[in-house]
């Protein structure tokens, strides 16, 4: 087991690096290869703050991932998001997520605030403190990022998303070898997509994502909704070479999704989430149905 940690250290090191990796949190998302930095759900707290700003009422949500059936490799999250009247419509979530296991862990709190401006855009920033624990005698160490996002809607159903994780580059740790002072710093994530709806039933996501560490990502998502409490998702993405499909249940209040991605060399990621909403759900959940 400890062999198979190693290797996919090497194979995909912004996967596990500590601090580097903005986590994408959410089954649904998941399914849509993560091409959702234009969504408005409770999850836009670990992908596009300004998402946020599209929920209505009190929500809260918890999200597991298996990372390629691993054990040691879970990511755990949970998000809570406060709708409030602060000159105007505003929103603050809370969100929560730690990947790994005792002797090596990741772990992310975010604290957001999102706010609509006007009927066509949104803004949200969120503060985070990121640690990254080692075990036995390497301890641990934690600093501080921040992230910003908007979305809006271009025309009728065309939608933009654009975030930016840690511009600031925050550093994590600054050591001199030799003379030479090394600074290791969290890197800098753009993302940018477009979403349309081309009816009730289908929406296609399209998304860039640009680490300044690594080559550009490329993701394609669909989600079409089967019948009234059921939707059906799938994407594909590029660096790595992934390919992912889910499905969404809104039972009322409560609403599970589950996801699984595919890479190419390591396999199989299975995703669940499950949220609850109480009073209005964001524009992206289903519409109430007219009798």
């Amino acid at each position: 087991m400890r062999c198979l940690l190693i290797l996919v250290c090497l194979i995909i090191p912004n996967l596990v690096i500590a601090g580097v990796d903005n986590f994408a949190i959410g089954a649904r998302s998941a399914a849509l290869a993560n091409s959702s930095v234009m969504l408005s759900d409770i999850w836009s707290a670990h992908h596009n703050q300004a998402g946020l700003a599209g929920i209505e009422g009190i929500s809260g949500g918890i999200y597991y991932e298996n990372r390629f059936l691993v054990a040691e490799m879970g990511l755990k999250a949970g998000v809570i998001v406060f709708p409030v009247n602060l000159a105007g419509k505003s929103v603050f979530a809370l969100s929560f997520s730690y990947f790994g296991y005792s002797m090596y862990n990741d772990m992310k709190i975010g604290l957001a605030y999102a706010k609509k401006l006007g009927e066509k855009y949104s803004v949200g920033i969120q503060f985070d403190y990121l640690r990254t624990s080692i075990g036995e005698d390497h301890g641990n160490k934690g600093t501080v990022a921040v992230e910003v996002g908007l979305q809006a809607e271009l025309i009728d159903n065309l939608d933009i998303g654009v975030h930016i994780f840690n511009p600031t580059r925050a550093k994590v740790v600054e050591y001199k070898i030799q003379d030479v002072v090394t600074t290791e710093r969290i890197p800098t994530i753009l993302r940018f997509g477009l979403s349309y709806t081309f009816s009730e039933k289908v929406i296609l996501t399209a998304e860039a994502e640009k680490d300044v560490y690594t080559k550009p990502s490329f993701k394609v998502g669909i989600e079409y909704r089967a019948i009234e409490q059921l939707y059906l998702r799938g994407g594909v993405s590029s660096h790595p070479v992934s390919s992912s499909f889910g499905f969404g249940l809104y039972l009322g209040t409560f609403t599970l999704d589950f996801a699984a991605t595919k890479h190419q060399i390591l396999g199989y990621t299975p995703q669940i989430s499950l949220s609850y909403a109480l009073g209005s759900k964001s524009k992206e959940q289903p519409p109430e149905v007219i009798e």
